[in-house]
C-alpha cells in the first residue's frame, strides 16, 4: 500500500501538510508572536494558533519554547525553519522564472547590522550595481536576532555585520572581513575630553549604551565592569545613528557605539572619541551566511565584491564621503 502512495503521488510529503502551515510558522518565528503573525497574514489569533498546534502535530515535535511571552524557537523549530524557508524560497523562484520578461531582473535580499549601514555597505551597492545591473539589491535593517531569523529562514541570502554569538550560530557560517572598535562617542569640547581621572569622572554624566539585543552590548558592560562602573546604568540605549547622534550633538551624553556606525561624524568633527587608558573592545565583522547552501551567481558576485573592497581599504580606520560611481 506504501509503494503504491509513493507511485502515485512522486512524494513522501505529509498529505496534510499546506503552504498556510508554512507561512504561519515561519511569520511567527520571524516576529517573534502570535499577534503579530496573525496580523502579518490577516487572519485571528485563535486562528494562527490553530494553524500552528496542526503543523506540530503533523510533524510531532514542538516547535516553539512557550515558556516566555515571547515565542522562542525549540531545537527543532531552528532546523524546520531553515528547511521551510528554503522550500518557499525555492517555490517564489520557481514563480518569478516563469512569470519574468526574457532578459530576467533578479534580487538579492540581504540584511545589514549598524555597523556597516552608513559606509561599507552604500559604497557596495554601487559598486555591485555597475557589475550586476539586473539584480535588485534589497537591504533590510533591524536587531541582530531579527536578520538571523530571516536569514535561517532563506527570506535573507546573508547578513553583513558584527559576528553573532556562539549558541546563535547553529547552521551558519562566518567570514570575517575586518575588526571593528567599540569608542565612546561625545560632543566636540565635552569636558570629558580634559579629564585626569577617567573613570571617576565618566560617572558623573548620563550614559548612552547599546540595548540588550546588541552583539556589542556584553563587551561594554564588560569594559565597564572592568573599570569599576559596573553599577552604572543608562539614561538612554539605542544603536541608532540618527537618534544617537542628535542627543549627543545636543548634550553631555557619552555614547558607547561601533566605530562604522559613527565613522562620518567622527570625519567630519560632528562627534570626537574619548581615549581611556584602558581600551575599548573590538570585534569581528563579516559576512553570515547559511551553511551548505548553494550560492547563486548575484550572491558570489556581492561576496566577491565585498572581499575586494575590505582587502584595498580596511573599513575600520574610518569612512569618507559616499563616492560617486
Amino acid at each position: 500500500m506504501r509503494a503504491d502512495h509513493q507511485l502515485t503521488t512522486g512524494y513522501d510529503l505529509d498529505p496534510r501538510l499546506r503552504l498556510r502551515h508554512l507561512r504561519c510558522f515561519l511569520e511567527t518565528a520571524r516576529l517573534g508572536g502570535l499577534s503579530a503573525a496573525a496580523e502579518k497574514l490577516s487572519v485571528s489569533q485563535p486562528a494562527a494558533s490553530k494553524t500552528l498546534r496542526e503543523l506540530e502535530d503533523i510533524l510531532g515535535t514542538a516547535l516553539f519554547d512557550r515558556s516566555t511571552r515571547r515565542l522562542v524557537l525549540s531545537p527543532a523549530g531552528r532546523i524546520f525553519q531553515q528547511h521551510a524557508g528554503t522550500a518557499i524560497r525555492a517555490l517564489e523562484m520557481a514563480q518569478d522564472a516563469v512569470r519574468d520578461a526574457p532578459e530576467r531582473i533578479t534580487r538579492l535580499n540581504i540584511g545589514v547590522l549598524p555597523t556597516v549601514a552608513t559606509d561599507l555597505i552604500p559604497q557596495a551597492a554601487l559598486k555591485y550595481n555597475e557589475h550586476v545591473p539586473n539584480c535588485i539589491l534589497h537591504v533590510t535593517t533591524g536587531p541582530n536576532w531579527l536578520l538571523l531569523s530571516q536569514l535561517r529562514e532563506g527570506t535573507l541570502d546573508l547578513m553583513v555585520g558584527r559576528m553573532p554569538d556562539a549558541e546563535q550560530m547553529e547552521g551558519m557560517t562566518f567570514r570575517q572581513l575586518y575588526s571593528e572598535r567599540v569608542v565612546m562617542v561625545v560632543r566636540p569640547g565635552h569636558p570629558l575630553l580634559n579629564a585626569t581621572d577617567f573613570p571617576a569622572e565618566l560617572a558623573q554624566y548620563k550614559l548612552m549604551l547599546p540595548p540588550a539585543g546588541a552583539l556589542i552590548t556584553p563587551a561594554v558592560r564588560g569594559w565597564l565592569a572592568s573599570v569599576g562602573l559596573s553599577h552604572l546604568n543608562p539614561t538612554f540605549e539605542t544603536v541608532s545613528l540618527a537618534f544617537g547622534r542628535k542627543l549627543v550633538m545636543h548634550s553631555d551624553i557619552a555614547w558607547f557605539i561601533s566605530k562604522g556606525v559613527v565613522a562620518d561624524e567622527l570625519a567630519a568633527g560632528v562627534l570626537t572619541t574619548l581615549e581611556p587608558a584602558t581600551e575599548l573592545p573590538s570585534g569581528p565583522v563579516g559576512i553570515c551566511q547559511r551553511a551548505n547552501t548553494e550560492l547563486t551567481h548575484e550572491t558570489e558576485a556581492f561576496l566577491k565584491l565585498l572581499r575586494a573592497m575590505c582587502e584595498t581599504s580596511d573599513p575600520s580606520t574610518g569612512s569618507h564621503a559616499l563616492k560617486r560611481p
